[in-house]
């Protein structure tokens, strides 16, 4: 079976991992061990993605997982963020990948969407009681993707939980700057490049989209 490859980025206290290829497929946990299985164990989640963006996704096991990079976190990474541009981020994108990378993040928002519009209002909290509900958990989103957007050089006033036009165009205004080919350079003369762009968007979606899964009472 051919190898998937992963990037990883190894904090203190926490270690993300990610296909490099498929942005947003990124797990964390304590130590690298666990960041893999939890990875592995999203596959099914994220095929979702891949299937709305028209894609299949490869089959992965632990076996299959081949480190391509491995970069060293700091404060974000053990705060719960993804934050090192690496020089794999720093490829450039033809005007194919693009369209995919673009895609496939377009994908996990409908996918974050659906999620919510099915969650229930109050989500199950966690183990030490703490957790955003739905709303606020989406408003955080929709709040976050306006910071992303400024990133990438878009200047929109920031939309509203309640404004859903505003947040569709912000949506297609990113959209549209990743589908655009790249030499790899960061975009608007800032520090994100598209391909960062891309995986930080999808996995901050995505990763929001499976708590909210996660804290859902199950139907009695």
């Amino acid at each position: 079976m051919p190898k998937l490859d992963i990037g990883e980025e190894v904090g203190a206290k926490r270690t993300f991992v990610w296909a490099i290829e498929w942005p947003g497929w990124c797990r964390s946990g304590k130590d690298r061990d666990l960041a893999n299985e939890a990875l592995v164990a999203a596959r099914g989640r994220y095929a979702k993605v891949a299937r709305r963006a028209g894609l299949e996704l490869p089959q992965a096991e632990s076996d299959d997982l081949r480190v391509v990079e491995t970069v060293e976190g700091g404060g974000g990474t053990d705060f719960g963020v993804p934050s090192s541009i690496t020089k794999l981020d720093r490829r450039r994108t033809t005007g194919a990948e693009a369209e995919r990378l673009a895609g496939l993040v377009e994908a996990a928002w409908v996918i974050f969407d659906r999620v919510a519009e099915r969650s229930p209002a109050e989500l199950r909290k966690g183990p030490r009681g703490g957790g955003r509900d739905r709303d606020k958990m989406v408003g955080h989103v929709i709040e976050a993707d306006h910071s992303y957007a400024h990133e990438i050089g878009i200047r929109l006033p920031e939309p509203s939980l309640a404004d859903r036009a505003a947040v569709e165009a912000e949506r297609a205004a990113v959209v549209e700057v990743l589908r655009q080919p790249t030499d790899g350079s960061p975009l608007a003369d800032r520090k994100w490049t598209a391909r960062y762009a891309a995986r930080r968007i999808a996995w901050h979606a995505l990763d929001h989209a499976w708590e909210m899964e996660d804290r859902t009472e199950p139907a009695p």
